[in-house]
């Protein structure tokens, strides 16, 4: 038991670690493309910067087009955030980083009507002392919005899985109750047994078998 609170420690000093690695990590994650009518949406846009150590003044323009329309300005930052009059005025907030990595915005309360394309432009001017060259990124999300949210196969069969589980524990807690009680009662009976045993004894006998003691 004393080795328990050692691997507890030690496995804690690990993740410790590991979260310290992996939050200088920048991972390019593609955006969820579904989102649920009158609940907040973000629109990731990670763009990564392979020279982390150089200082780059980043612009980032965020577009929507819906189906068979053109691409219109919705958002932009270029060192302030600013909003663009649409059918988003009012329901669009910055959830970027501070080191401009995560650029991604989150649209709140979505409708039916925001389903469509979103592009995410990036736009990075490196400060070298020489030349300062330009870094351009894009990024599309598909966007479907839709009433309800349907059911995931893999949560239904998590679910299936969890309610098998919990049947078989149950049933086992159960012979094993069942296991203990017929051990204890097998023991009470025998002990009674042998109880009715020794009483049936004449008294005469039960001296007898008394033990002499040497003196």
């Amino acid at each position: 038991m004393a080795a328990l609170p050692r691997l507890v420690c030690a496995s804690s000093v690990v993740l410790v670690v590991w979260a310290g690695v992996c939050s200088a990590v920048c991972v390019e994650v593609p955006s969820e493309t579904e989102a649920v009518q009158g609940t907040h949406m973000k629109l990731l846009c990670i763009s990564c910067m392979k020279r982390e150590e150089v200082t780059a003044s980043t612009v980032v323009e965020w577009f929507y087009r819906p189906e068979g329309g053109k691409d219109e300005p919705i958002y932009e930052y270029r060192k302030t955030n600013h909003e663009f009059p649409s059918r988003f005025s009012g329901r669009l907030q910055w959830n970027g980083s501070k080191d401009m990595q995560d650029v991604s915005i989150t649209v709140l309360n979505v409708t039916l009507n925001d389903s469509g394309i979103y592009t995410c432009n990036i736009t990075r001017e490196f400060e070298f002392e020489i030349h300062r060259p330009l870094f351009t990124s894009s990024r599309l999300i598909h966007l479907t919005v839709v009433e309800e949210a349907g059911e995931d196969f893999t949560s239904v069969i998590s679910e299936i899985m969890m309610y098998i589980l919990l049947v078989f524990l149950t049933l086992w807690l159960l012979i094993e109750m069942v296991y203990c009680y017929r051990k204890v009662s097998k023991a009470e009976e025998a002990a009674q047994e042998n109880a009715t045993d020794y009483l049936a004894i004449p008294s005469e006998n039960k001296e007898n078998c008394a033990v002499p003691v040497e003196e």
